[in-house]
């Protein structure tokens, strides 16, 4: 790219002003403060707005030959530093665009402000191409083919989703609308995004029939639609020839491997996909419907034993079985972890491979270094895979290492990434309070409740969140709910223990903990969870037996409910035997 000499007339962006005379930026005509780097990179991305700026370019104006420093760490340093400065994210960028190995895009409208009456009027660049996949109606006879539409749909938004200069609105955010009957714009207007794609799914025998349209948000136009009548071993070649439509009408260039493929198909065995198709809508779900996850996903590798996505969901499935204590560590954990290291051979480059090993080290044989790497490798490969945000911002930073900052800043960009989900709101909110910030955890925990009323996660963090909070009567309120949207979950029990014990309310507390023991002799119930629920009754000989117990079992409870930084531990780590008893064992 050819040096373009800067304009000398201030330049206007969304809220912002760039003067290059005086070397000054301001927000709504008040000065920010920019480093000079930062502010040379700012100057050269909006010499050419909506154009990569690569990083030779980068180097060669600002980082002389004779300048001896760490470039990659100069630059690094430089944009993160502008991005703070306006307010921007590199996963959801509104400004400035990384693309990896390449160099940086502005990608908002820019215009210049003219003062002399004979000069060229101002050119404002279009805002960045956006899409939303809402979810495929099921037009079938069979109900159960509901599970097929949705994992269409997915496959979709995962295709279009590698497209660089595409930004594509998350899973969640996407099918929050789902059933819902709004006008498109409405939905564009929420989903801040300029074209949404919707279609349906028929399915009779071995004869499908998808159609899809990619309307205009602003004016309903119809920019493209096409209906495809084909058998289902097309199915993966149809997903992908809509996502090239779409890449093609919105003039999208694919580049490297992507000229060739969007949808790689993960099996050939028909049977197998749809099972994982399944598999995956139903751990969504988590609850009562993950043993059917698993049911699923173990079918699908049976099919393909080569078939590393399903693999994946089957770790995901055995590990989150697990830590919502479902069923013990043994008969599990194990085949979590087979499952996820049979996954990440199969697929070394699947994002949703490596971070199905990362819970499973982390909860399962509790090698934090191991889950660490991996983690950092899955975000790696798919910087927007929410689960594996979310699960190293949580369980990872903040309930194992206690870098609780680094937590809540992880949870907040998987929340922008999905900013309509239930789920990321919840986490988010969780990492809020543990990290002290009651405020804006009680508010966004309610935000999570209202986006999924009906799901029992959602109102069991927000119980918690008050709890941490010290409002305890609502706190109380919030947990009766859970317990019976959840079918008197066992997490729910023992949050609600402690939450009667912190109200000041030790014999509604020991209630909790006596209704636990009973359950206790007819199902598994976790040990960890009996450890926390009999602290909060006030019997320390049980709950030191119980936390030996889980301990010794390697309960997945003891990461997130034995940790010294969730305030649900406190009065375990008040009994001096129970300190002992952690370093005894090895749990630090």
């Amino acid at each position: 790219m050819k040096d373009a000499h800067p304009a000398r007339a201030p330049i206007r962006f969304g809220a912002f002003e760039l003067e290059p005379e005086s070397g000054e930026l301001r927000k709504q005509g008040l000065k920010v403060r920019l480093q000079e780097q930062p502010f040379q990179i700012l100057q050269i991305l909006l010499e050419h707005p909506g154009k990569v700026v690569t990083r030779e370019e980068l180097q060669q104006r600002i980082w002389s030959s004779d300048t001896f420093v760490d470039f990659d760490h100069g630059v690094y340093n430089a944009i993160k530093k502008l991005r703070e400065a306006l307010g921007d994210s590199a996963e959801t960028p509104r400004y400035i665009e990384t693309l990896s190995r390449r160099g940086y895009r502005f990608i908002a409208p820019v215009n210049e402000i003219v003062s002399e009456p004979h000069s060229p009027p101002p050119t404002a660049n279009l805002a960045r191409d956006s899409i939303a996949v809402l979810p495929f109606l099921n037009l079938s006879a069979d109900a159960e083919n509901e599970f097929f539409a949705d994992g269409i749909t997915e496959e979709i938004i995962n295709a279009l989703a590698q497209i660089e200069q595409l930004h594509v609105v998350a899973r969640s955010s996407a099918f929050s609308f789902k059933g819902k009957h709004l006008d498109l714009r409405i939905i564009g207007e929420q989903l801040n995004v300029r074209t949404i794609l919707e279609g349906s799914v028929r399915r009779a025998g071995n004869q499908l029939r998808i159609t899809a349209q990619l309307v205009n948000v602003t004016d309903g136009y119809h920019l493209w639609s096409e209906r495809y009548d084909r058998e289902m071993k097309d199915v993966f070649a149809i997903q992908d020839e809509i996502a090239r439509s779409i890449a093609e009408r919105l003039k999208l260039t694919l580049e490297g491997d992507r000229a060739e493929h969007l949808v790689k198909a993960g099996t050939r065995d028909l049977e197998a996909y749809q099972l994982y198709l399944k598999g995956r809508a139903l751990l969504y779900r988590r609850g009562g419907a993950i043993p059917h996850a698993v049911q699923c996903f173990d079918r699908a590798v049976k099919l393909d034993p080569d078939y590393a996505l399903a693999w994946a969901g089957l770790a995901d499935s055995y590990t989150t079985l697990g830590y919502y204590g479902l069923v013990a560590p043994d008969a599990c954990m194990p085949k979590g972890m087979e499952a996820a290291r049979r996954a990440v051979a199969l697929g070394p480059s699947l994002a949703e491979a490596h971070n199905a090993l990362a819970m499973a080290c982390l909860m399962g044989t509790w090698d934090k270094a191991e889950a660490e790497r991996e983690f950092l490798r899955a975000l790696e490969l798919n910087p927007k895979y929410i689960q594996a945000r979310d699960w190293y911002a949580l369980f990872y930073l903040q309930f194992s290492e206690g870098r609780l900052a680094e937590g809540v800043a992880q949870a907040k960009l998987a929340l922008e990434s999905d900013p309509l989900s239930s789920y990321t709101h919840a986490i988010y909110g969780l990492t809020c309070a543990i990290a002290g910030k009651y405020a804006e955890a009680v508010q966004i925990s309610r935000r999570a409740v209202e986006l999924d009323s009906e799901s029992f996660l959602a109102r069991m963090i927000l119980q918690g969140v008050l709890q941490s909070a010290g409002r305890f009567e609502e706190g109380v309120a919030v947990g009766e709910m859970a317990l019976a949207m959840s079918g008197r979950h066992s997490w729910a029990m023992a949050l609600l223990a402690v939450t009667f014990a912190d109200w000041g309310k030790p014999a509604d507390a020991d209630a909790v903990y006596a209704e636990m023991l009973a359950r206790a002799c007819r199902q598994y119930v976790s040990a960890a969870l009996l450890a926390l629920a009999a602290s909060a009754a006030g019997r320390q000989d049980e709950a030191i037996r119980h936390a030996r117990e889980a301990l010794e079992i390697r309960d997945p409870g003891c990461q997130p409910y034995f940790s010294r930084h969730q305030a649900f531990s406190a009065r375990l780590y008040a009994y001096p035997r129970f300190r002992e008893l952690l370093s005894e064992m090895g749990f630090e």
